[in-house]
């Protein structure tokens, strides 16, 4: 039997998975045995089967993957559906730790089953602020995981406010960093020529439901392509995520079909290739956190629109907008006319990955105990 610690990640979607990565790779490399959880947008075809990206990790890595959503299925249905798989998971493989990422049902469902199950959870990037459930959702599940690792120190300070243990709490900036300051991302003309991409300039286009606004986000959908449309650009458009309201988002971006050489619609790209067609893009407009946390790192101008992303990180290159066309089309003209500045990161600085193993080699991964207890702040005083 072997010895090995075995840590399982969670991974839902083409975002948390291209985050995660550079952990899961390291982990292997440090005698852990490594396993990772696939289920969420990566099984479903309409987001691009993204699996098939988790199944070009190395061999000796497990792959366990299982369906947790239906056309038409609730958030609250994917997170019990999510959970059972995990259990199922956990029954039949008991690994040492369980690694989740974010805000999504996904990252909810692993750690409700860990916390559930006596197995340690660890919680990749929370203490951050996002709007709307995104943001309820990150801070529970924090509530139920046993070890953090945040990117920042703003991060840790929110996490000690809600009363976790600082000992619990460990900055190794966002693994997302790691990757956009790699050498091996692929050129850009490789990134062209893998999804026939012909523009010369182009913006990147990402735009989300928001679930606690379901009836304003038709109508936002609706005047988010109005301006692209109007707008006469030539734009890279990625379909959202899976939350509540993607219909009504797909279903407006049948009308990009009247201006097929302005407009390259992909269900998903490779985070990699994302990467190198953001950092060329003369802006990203929508409401993803793309623009948020790797746009202003590579200087690129970000229009963000509506409250989804509402509380988060805030800087020059990004413009705030209502969703409504005439706003959208006058930000998109000014983020045409300022100049890319690259700013420096309060997210990580390409070693969040050789921190996470140091905490594997150190063993504090695994020592930090699952009986959690609340610190109220006047013990920190």
């Amino acid at each position: 039997m072997s010895n090995k610690r075995h840590i399982a990640f969670v991974t839902g979607t083409r975002a948390d998975f291209g985050k995660l990565k550079p952990l899961i790779l390291i982990s292997g490399q440090h005698g852990c045995k490594v396993s990772v959880i696939a289920t969420g947008m990566h099984m479903q075809k309409r987001f691009g089967s993204t699996v098939k990206e988790v199944k070009l990790l190395p061999p000796e890595i497990e792959i366990y993957s299982f369906v947790n959503q239906h056309d038409g299925d609730t958030m609250d249905r994917v997170v019990s559906t999510t959970i059972t798989g995990i259990s199922n998971f956990l029954d039949n493989h008991r690994p040492d730790a369980l690694v989740v990422h974010g805000d999504r049902p996904e990252a909810l469902g692993g750690a409700i089953t860990g916390a559930l199950r006596n197995t340690l959870v660890i919680h990749i990037e929370g203490g951050e602020l996002s709007g709307t459930i995104d943001g309820v959702i990150r801070h529970a599940v924090s509530k139920l995981s046993h070890i953090h690792l945040v990117a920042n120190n703003d991060a840790r300070s929110r996490l000690i406010q809600l009363g976790e243990q600082t000992d619990s709490i460990h900055v190794i900036g966002s693994p997302d960093i790691d990757i956009m300051l790699s050498p091996t991302l692929p050129d850009l003309k490789t990134a062209k020529q893998r999804y026939d991409i012909n523009f010369e300039s182009y913006m990147i286009a990402i735009f989300h439901p928001v679930t606690t606004e379901q009836s304003a986000s038709k109508v936002a959908a609706e005047q988010f392509v109005d301006a692209l449309l109007a707008s006469q650009r030539n734009f890279i458009v990625i379909h959202p995520n899976n939350d509540t309201g993607y219909d009504d988002i797909v279903s407006q971006y049948c009308r990009f079909d009247q201006e097929p050489s302005r407009f390259r619609c992909f269900e998903s790209l490779r985070f990699e290739y994302f990467l190198t067609l953001l950092r060329n893009a003369t802006a990203i407009v929508g409401n993803s956190s793309a623009g948020i946390r790797e746009a202003p790192f590579y200087g690129v101008p970000t229009v963000d629109i509506g409250t989804r992303q509402r509380g988060r990180h805030e800087d020059r290159n990004i413009i705030s907008v209502p969703a409504e066309s005439e706003a959208i089309i006058n930000a998109l003209l000014q983020a045409e006319t300022m100049t890319p500045t690259p700013l420096k990161s309060t997210f990580g600085d390409g070693k969040s990955a050789k921190r996470f193993a140091t905490l594997i080699d150190t063993d504090v991964l695994f020592s930090t105990p699952i009986d959690k207890t609340f610190v109220d702040l006047k013990d920190l005083m």
